[in-house]
Protein backbone atom coordinates (compact mmCIF):
# COMPACT_ATOMS: atom_id res chain seq x y z
CA UNK A 1 0.00 0.00 0.00
CA UNK A 2 1.16 3.51 -0.83
CA UNK A 3 2.47 5.06 2.40
CA UNK A 4 0.56 8.23 1.58
CA UNK A 5 -2.70 6.31 1.97
CA UNK A 6 -1.93 4.31 5.13
CA UNK A 7 -3.87 6.79 7.24
CA UNK A 8 -6.86 6.38 4.87
CA UNK A 9 -7.48 2.69 5.59
CA UNK A 10 -10.80 1.84 7.21
CA UNK A 11 -8.91 0.48 10.21
CA UNK A 12 -6.96 3.71 10.67
CA UNK A 13 -10.18 5.73 10.35
CA UNK A 14 -12.09 3.61 12.88
CA UNK A 15 -14.46 2.34 10.19
CA UNK A 16 -13.36 -1.29 9.82
CA UNK A 17 -16.12 -3.24 11.61
CA UNK A 18 -19.04 -4.34 9.41
CA UNK A 19 -22.42 -4.85 11.10
CA UNK A 20 -22.74 -8.12 9.17
CA UNK A 21 -19.88 -9.41 11.33
CA UNK A 22 -20.71 -7.34 14.45
CA UNK A 23 -24.52 -7.01 14.54
CA UNK A 24 -24.68 -4.99 17.75
CA UNK A 25 -22.60 -2.30 16.03
CA UNK A 26 -25.43 -1.66 13.52
CA UNK A 27 -25.68 0.66 11.60
CA UNK A 28 -21.88 0.65 11.76
CA UNK A 29 -19.51 3.58 11.85
CA UNK A 30 -20.17 6.27 9.25
CA UNK A 31 -17.39 8.45 7.82
CA UNK A 32 -16.81 11.96 9.10
CA UNK A 33 -16.68 13.32 5.55
CA UNK A 34 -17.38 12.40 1.93
CA UNK A 35 -14.93 9.98 0.38
CA UNK A 36 -14.23 7.34 -2.24
CA UNK A 37 -14.42 3.79 -0.92
CA UNK A 38 -11.74 1.85 -2.77
CA UNK A 39 -11.11 -1.57 -1.34
CA UNK A 40 -9.95 -1.07 2.23
CA UNK A 41 -9.39 2.67 1.85
CA UNK A 42 -11.58 5.75 2.05
CA UNK A 43 -9.91 8.36 -0.16
CA UNK A 44 -10.70 12.01 -0.86
CA UNK A 45 -13.26 12.73 -3.58
CA UNK A 46 -12.55 14.92 -6.56
CA UNK A 47 -16.24 15.68 -7.24
CA UNK A 48 -19.66 15.21 -5.61
CA UNK A 49 -21.80 14.07 -8.54
CA UNK A 50 -21.08 11.02 -10.67
CA UNK A 51 -22.89 10.76 -14.02
CA UNK A 52 -23.63 7.21 -15.09
CA UNK A 53 -24.09 6.09 -11.50
CA UNK A 54 -27.30 5.88 -9.45
CA UNK A 55 -27.50 8.00 -6.26
CA UNK A 56 -28.95 6.08 -3.31
CA UNK A 57 -29.66 7.70 0.06
CA UNK A 58 -28.41 5.43 2.85
CA UNK A 59 -30.24 5.53 6.20
CA UNK A 60 -28.64 2.43 7.75
CA UNK A 61 -25.62 0.22 7.22
CA UNK A 62 -25.22 1.13 3.55
CA UNK A 63 -23.57 4.29 4.90
CA UNK A 64 -20.97 2.11 6.63
CA UNK A 65 -17.88 1.69 4.42
CA UNK A 66 -17.11 -1.64 6.11
CA UNK A 67 -20.60 -2.95 5.34
CA UNK A 68 -20.33 -1.88 1.71
CA UNK A 69 -16.89 -3.47 1.43
CA UNK A 70 -18.29 -6.69 2.96
CA UNK A 71 -21.20 -6.82 0.51
CA UNK A 72 -18.99 -6.13 -2.50
CA UNK A 73 -16.34 -8.67 -1.47
CA UNK A 74 -18.94 -11.46 -1.21
CA UNK A 75 -19.45 -11.32 -4.97
CA UNK A 76 -15.97 -10.24 -5.97
CA UNK A 77 -16.88 -6.67 -6.94
CA UNK A 78 -13.94 -4.33 -6.42
CA UNK A 79 -14.89 -1.10 -8.21
CA UNK A 80 -14.83 2.03 -6.01
CA UNK A 81 -17.95 3.65 -4.51
CA UNK A 82 -18.29 7.42 -4.03
CA UNK A 83 -19.90 8.26 -0.66
CA UNK A 84 -21.16 11.84 -0.47
CA UNK A 85 -22.55 13.66 2.55
CA UNK A 86 -25.91 15.29 1.94
CA UNK A 87 -28.70 17.12 3.75
CA UNK A 88 -31.87 15.15 3.11
CA UNK A 89 -35.28 16.67 3.79
CA UNK A 90 -38.48 14.64 3.86
CA UNK A 91 -37.42 11.38 5.53
CA UNK A 92 -36.38 10.26 8.98
CA UNK A 93 -34.79 7.01 10.18
CA UNK A 94 -37.31 4.45 11.39
CA UNK A 95 -37.09 0.78 12.37
CA UNK A 96 -37.72 -1.94 9.81
CA UNK A 97 -40.41 -4.42 10.81
CA UNK A 98 -38.30 -7.50 10.21
CA UNK A 99 -35.51 -9.44 11.87
CA UNK A 100 -32.47 -9.60 9.62
CA UNK A 101 -30.87 -12.94 8.88
CA UNK A 102 -27.51 -11.45 9.93
CA UNK A 103 -28.74 -10.75 13.43
CA UNK A 104 -30.07 -7.24 13.77
CA UNK A 105 -33.21 -5.13 13.34
CA UNK A 106 -32.32 -2.64 10.67
CA UNK A 107 -33.34 0.89 9.73
CA UNK A 108 -35.78 2.09 7.09
CA UNK A 109 -36.79 5.59 5.99
CA UNK A 110 -40.14 7.00 7.07
CA UNK A 111 -42.07 9.96 5.74
CA UNK A 112 -41.13 13.10 7.67
CA UNK A 113 -41.74 16.29 5.65
CA UNK A 114 -40.39 18.65 8.33
CA UNK A 115 -37.22 16.67 9.10
CA UNK A 116 -33.76 17.32 7.63
CA UNK A 117 -31.07 14.72 8.26
CA UNK A 118 -27.38 14.60 7.39
CA UNK A 119 -27.05 11.31 5.54
CA UNK A 120 -24.85 9.75 2.87
CA UNK A 121 -25.57 9.32 -0.80
CA UNK A 122 -23.78 6.34 -2.29
CA UNK A 123 -23.26 6.49 -6.05
CA UNK A 124 -23.53 2.99 -7.54
CA UNK A 125 -22.59 1.75 -10.99
CA UNK A 126 -24.95 -0.81 -12.60
CA UNK A 127 -23.08 -3.82 -11.25
CA UNK A 128 -22.91 -2.40 -7.73
CA UNK A 129 -26.58 -1.39 -7.84
CA UNK A 130 -27.67 -4.89 -8.83
CA UNK A 131 -25.56 -6.33 -6.02
CA UNK A 132 -26.98 -3.99 -3.36
CA UNK A 133 -30.51 -4.65 -4.60
CA UNK A 134 -29.85 -8.37 -4.14
CA UNK A 135 -28.67 -7.84 -0.54
CA UNK A 136 -31.93 -6.05 0.35
CA UNK A 137 -34.63 -8.73 -0.05
CA UNK A 138 -36.88 -7.06 2.52
CA UNK A 139 -36.73 -3.67 0.83
CA UNK A 140 -38.02 -1.93 -2.27
CA UNK A 141 -35.76 0.66 -3.91
CA UNK A 142 -37.97 3.68 -4.50
CA UNK A 143 -37.49 7.06 -6.12
CA UNK A 144 -37.53 10.09 -3.80
CA UNK A 145 -39.00 12.67 -6.18
CA UNK A 146 -38.34 16.39 -5.89
CA UNK A 147 -39.75 18.70 -4.67
CA UNK A 148 -41.39 16.46 -2.05
CA UNK A 149 -37.94 15.28 -1.01
CA UNK A 150 -34.76 17.34 -1.17
CA UNK A 151 -31.29 15.81 -1.36
CA UNK A 152 -28.76 18.64 -1.12
CA UNK A 153 -25.04 17.98 -1.52
CA UNK A 154 -22.28 19.79 0.36
CA UNK A 155 -21.87 22.35 -2.43
CA UNK A 156 -25.56 23.26 -2.27
CA UNK A 157 -26.51 21.33 -5.40
CA UNK A 158 -29.85 19.52 -5.10
CA UNK A 159 -30.29 16.18 -6.86
CA UNK A 160 -33.31 15.86 -9.12
CA UNK A 161 -33.45 12.09 -8.65
CA UNK A 162 -32.30 9.94 -5.77
CA UNK A 163 -33.39 6.55 -4.47
CA UNK A 164 -33.79 4.93 -1.06
CA UNK A 165 -34.54 1.43 0.22
CA UNK A 166 -37.94 1.21 1.99
CA UNK A 167 -38.86 -1.88 4.01
CA UNK A 168 -41.84 -3.63 2.47
CA UNK A 169 -42.91 -5.11 5.81
CA UNK A 170 -43.56 -1.63 7.20
CA UNK A 171 -41.86 -0.09 10.23
CA UNK A 172 -42.22 -0.46 13.99
CA UNK A 173 -44.10 2.09 16.06
CA UNK A 174 -44.00 3.21 19.69
CA UNK A 175 -47.47 1.94 20.58
CA UNK A 176 -49.28 5.01 19.30
CA UNK A 177 -48.99 4.29 15.59
CA UNK A 178 -46.19 6.82 15.11
CA UNK A 179 -43.03 5.27 13.61
CA UNK A 180 -40.34 4.84 16.23
CA UNK A 181 -36.84 6.13 15.60
CA UNK A 182 -33.84 3.82 15.47
CA UNK A 183 -31.68 4.46 18.58
CA UNK A 184 -28.90 2.03 17.65
CA UNK A 185 -28.95 -1.73 17.83
CA UNK A 186 -28.24 -2.47 21.48
CA UNK A 187 -30.73 0.09 22.76
CA UNK A 188 -33.38 -0.98 20.25
CA UNK A 189 -33.17 -4.71 20.98
CA UNK A 190 -33.17 -4.03 24.73
CA UNK A 191 -36.39 -2.00 24.35
CA UNK A 192 -38.07 -4.59 22.13
CA UNK A 193 -37.24 -7.49 24.45
CA UNK A 194 -38.51 -5.56 27.47
CA UNK A 195 -41.80 -4.85 25.71
CA UNK A 196 -42.53 -8.34 24.34
CA UNK A 197 -42.45 -11.56 26.40
CA UNK A 198 -43.09 -13.51 23.19
CA UNK A 199 -40.01 -11.99 21.60
CA UNK A 200 -37.96 -13.01 24.66
CA UNK A 201 -39.16 -16.60 24.30
CA UNK A 202 -37.87 -16.65 20.74
CA UNK A 203 -34.64 -14.69 21.08
CA UNK A 204 -33.62 -14.67 24.77
CA UNK A 205 -33.43 -11.81 27.21
CA UNK A 206 -30.32 -9.91 26.10
CA UNK A 207 -29.18 -8.22 22.87
CA UNK A 208 -26.30 -10.70 22.66
CA UNK A 209 -28.68 -13.67 22.81
CA UNK A 210 -30.99 -12.05 20.27
CA UNK A 211 -28.21 -11.56 17.73
CA UNK A 212 -26.74 -15.03 18.24
CA UNK A 213 -30.07 -16.81 17.86
CA UNK A 214 -31.08 -14.75 14.82
CA UNK A 215 -27.78 -15.46 13.06
CA UNK A 216 -28.11 -19.17 13.76
CA UNK A 217 -31.65 -19.74 12.47
CA UNK A 218 -33.29 -18.12 9.42
CA UNK A 219 -36.66 -19.61 10.37
CA UNK A 220 -36.45 -17.89 13.75
CA UNK A 221 -35.92 -14.57 11.97
CA UNK A 222 -39.08 -15.22 9.96
CA UNK A 223 -40.96 -16.00 13.19
CA UNK A 224 -39.74 -12.76 14.71
CA UNK A 225 -40.87 -10.81 11.67
CA UNK A 226 -44.34 -12.39 11.88
CA UNK A 227 -44.47 -11.69 15.60
CA UNK A 228 -44.00 -7.96 15.02
CA UNK A 229 -47.15 -7.99 12.89
CA UNK A 230 -49.09 -10.33 15.19
CA UNK A 231 -48.41 -8.10 18.19
CA UNK A 232 -49.55 -5.05 16.18
CA UNK A 233 -46.16 -3.38 16.47
CA UNK A 234 -46.11 -2.43 12.77
CA UNK A 235 -47.26 0.70 10.97
CA UNK A 236 -46.81 2.14 7.50
CA UNK A 237 -43.71 4.14 6.62
CA UNK A 238 -45.74 6.70 4.70
CA UNK A 239 -43.58 6.05 1.62
CA UNK A 240 -45.59 3.20 0.15
CA UNK A 241 -46.94 5.42 -2.62
CA UNK A 242 -43.49 6.05 -4.10
CA UNK A 243 -42.53 4.50 -7.41
CA UNK A 244 -40.56 1.29 -7.06
CA UNK A 245 -37.50 1.11 -9.32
Amino acid sequence: MDARHEHRTLRALGLADAPRDHPLSYPGAWPAASGLLRGDELLPLDRLTHPGRTPVVAVGSNASPAQLRHKMAELGVSSPIPMVKARVTGIDIGVSAHVSRVGYVSASPVDAPAVTRELFVIWLDPEQLALIDATEPNYDRVLLPAPGFRVELENGEALLDAFAYVNHHGVLHNGDGVPRSHPGQRALITELLEQSPALRLLFGSTPEEFCARARADARLCEQGTRLFAEEKMVTASGLEHLRVR
